[in-house]
């Protein structure tokens, strides 16, 4: 699996308060960074997979929504992720 719960806790300890928090928006933002970055990657390979093509549009959404959420409620919050995690916007 390309997941594993040591990656998780990686990314939840360089991303968030430390490694078992999994919870704050930081965090999240970074674990959905890594699967978006995961499909992506599978889609270059298997152009037909609508299955995976369905669940990457959803991560998307999703951390589109986060990314939102923490602009409206801190701005510096917000900047601060997206330059760590090279997004655009």
């Amino acid at each position: 699996m390309y997941l594993t719960k040591e990656k998780k806790q990686e990314i939840f300890a360089e991303y968030g308060k430390n490694a078992q928090d999994s919870g704050s928006t930081e965090a999240q933002i970074a674990l959905f960074t890594y699967r978006i970055q995961h499909l992506t990657e599978l889609m270059k390979q298997n152009k037909k997979d609508q299955v995976s093509e369905r669940a990457l549009v959803a991560l998307v959404g999703k951390r589109r929504r986060m990314l939102d959420y923490l602009k409206e409620i801190d701005i510096e919050r917000y900047r601060a992720i997206i330059k760590k995690l090279n997004l655009r916007k």
